[in-house]
């Protein structure tokens, strides 16, 4: 079974997916995912699908899948190198790829992660233990 790397990159994940997706690569793609997640204690995961020429609905799945985990241990899932022909087709499909963020590429992926963490963390900082409540209308 083929299995698909997974570089560090700062706080950030990198998953490069140049293989067919079967089953097994799939679920273990998911796993090794979920353990690196912790390991690392990175808050963004890029998945680049460049090399695919198509995205069924198995493949769609396992995306909104590896998504909802990487969300449940405090990451954000950003898929970048979406063709148009696989856009269209996820489109088609009906998949709504949920919790998961698209950009066009690796760096621009890289850049709404860390504009999302920025963002997190100064409203952690303006709401911290000190903040005034805000009254409702």
């Amino acid at each position: 079974m083929e299995r698909v790397p997974i570089l560090k990159i700062g706080d950030i994940l990198l998953v490069s997916i140049q293989v067919d997706m079967s089953d097994q690569t799939a679920v273990a793609l998911q796993e090794d995912l979920a353990e690196r997640i912790v390991a690392t204690g990175c808050h963004g995961v890029i998945i680049d699908i460049t090399a695919l020429d198509i995205v069924d609905s198995f493949v769609g799945r396992m995306l909104s899948s590896i998504a909802s985990i990487s969300r449940v241990l405090d990451a954000e899932t950003v898929v970048v190198g979406m063709r148009p022909a696989v856009a269209i087709t996820l489109v088609e499909l009906g998949l709504s790829l949920n919790g998961i963020r698209t950009a066009l590429n690796v760096e621009r992926g890289m850049e709404l992660i860390a504009a999302n963490r920025y963002h997190d963390d100064l409203d952690e900082f303006l709401d911290g233990p000190d903040a005034e409540p805000t009254a409702s209308p």
